[in-house]
């Protein structure tokens, strides 16, 4: 029954005893019980269903003892090609260019308008930053493909001002086998995302600082000021290299800006919350008490705003704004909660050890005032 005739029921048939099967559109649940330990039994039956063009879940029955497989079709591709992911790819390569030109690399827009090229000095800046990005959702992809985990390759998003994007997602369909693998898929992300951080920042370091036009640093209005990191200062130290300069007129090349954003990107996922990184690792690692935990996080930013704001007292713009703005999102993605392994077995010590370094080394990236808006 492989292939156009439905999901591979022989191969189902050998590690769960099937009572019922009820058809839910395309979806198919198979009640009934495990013939193998509930824990490797998607293991034993991604890989057939998954040939016949089928994703499973585990759901509970409808009674206590009695579990569901759950078999839904695939999500389709024209000619196998990932169009959307293309797209905005290309639209993503397109925006970071041009406020890379514009913003870091100090070209004139009249000028890009006029010779569009132009933008294209700015690759070293688009390489960093997308090179960053990306990493960090490649980690999440490779891991899910090692599992067996449906994943989708990674979506970046094109924007405007300061880095033109705001990142990248990957999608998870399905639910989660178990623990371990929501752990490892969750932290592959920040880990990887770390090491091209470390690569890009040190990079960037090492290259010839910037010149920054006269007309530009002469000129009135707002200025952004992206102050550094523990790891940023970490790595400069070690390398011996500056970064900043008395003269106003030379700055850090464009490339360092890639490793901030890898910095800032990391803290953020690290968030123990909802569906973000640090949320996937801390349900994997503390279960369903990570729910009391996510609870606290959108005070602990609310605090953290009012605290700049009354107690330094920094300005909206000053990062009391972007933590507020936290602070809310937080309050979103709490409310929808984490994802839900079907298998509930704890980590070994070896992951938990795992996880603490990797919020150890997310913590090295935070700073309470990342960004501030001057003028």
């Amino acid at each position: 029954m492989d292939g156009a005739d439905g999901p591979p029921s022989d191969a189902l048939e050998t590690v769960f005893y099937v009572r019922e099967t009820e058809h839910d559109g395309d979806r198919i649940r198979y009640y009934g019980e495990p013939l193998v330990p509930k824990r490797s039994l998607i293991g034993e039956l991604r890989g057939p269903f998954r040939r016949s063009g089928y994703r499973l879940d585990l759901e509970t029955g409808r009674e206590p003892y009695e579990t569901a497989v759950v078999a839904t079709p695939a999500d389709g591709r024209i000619d196998g090609v990932p169009w959307l992911n293309l797209v905005l790819f290309v639209a993503t390569v397109v925006s970071t260019l041009l406020v890379g030109a514009v913003a870091w690399y100090y070209i004139p827009p009249a000028d890009i308008a006029s010779n569009p090229l132009l933008a294209l000095r700015a690759w070293p800046f688009t390489a960093a930053v997308l090179g960053v990005l990306t990493t960090h959702e490649l980690g999440h992809y490779l891991l899910g493909r090692y599992h067996g985990v449906d994943v989708s390759l990674p979506y970046l998003i094109p924007f405007v001002v300061p880095f033109g994007t705001l990142g990248a997602v990957i999608r998870m369909r399905g639910r989660m086998p178990d623990r371990k693998t929501l752990f490892d898929i969750g932290v592959a992300g920040p880990l990887a995302g770390l090491v091209a951080t470390v690569v890009v920042t040190a990079v960037g370091l090492s290259l010839e600082p910037m010149t920054v036009p006269a007309s530009v640093v002469d000129a009135s209005g707002q200025v952004i000021i992206f102050n550094d990191p523990p790891l940023l200062d970490l790595i400069a130290t070690a390398l011996g290299q500056p970064t900043e300069y008395a003269d106003p007129t030379r700055t850090v090349h464009p490339v360092v800006i890639g490793g901030w954003v890898g910095m800032f990107f990391t803290v953020l996922n690290l968030l123990p919350v909802g569906q973000l990184d640090g949320g996937h690792m801390v349900r994997a690692m503390l279960g369903r008490r990570q729910e009391t935990l996510a609870s606290l996080v959108p005070l602990a930013l609310f605090g953290l705003a009012a605290y700049l704001y009354y107690v330094r007292d920094l300005g909206f713009n000053e990062s009391v704004g972007l933590w507020a703005v936290w602070g809310l999102f937080a309050t979103v993605i709490a409310y929808n909660g984490p994802a839900d392994p079907a298998d509930e077995t704890p980590l070994g010590w070896k992951r938990q050890a795992l996880g603490l370094v990797t919020f150890g080394l997310g913590a090295l990236c935070f700073l309470l005032v990342p960004i501030q808006l001057l003028g």
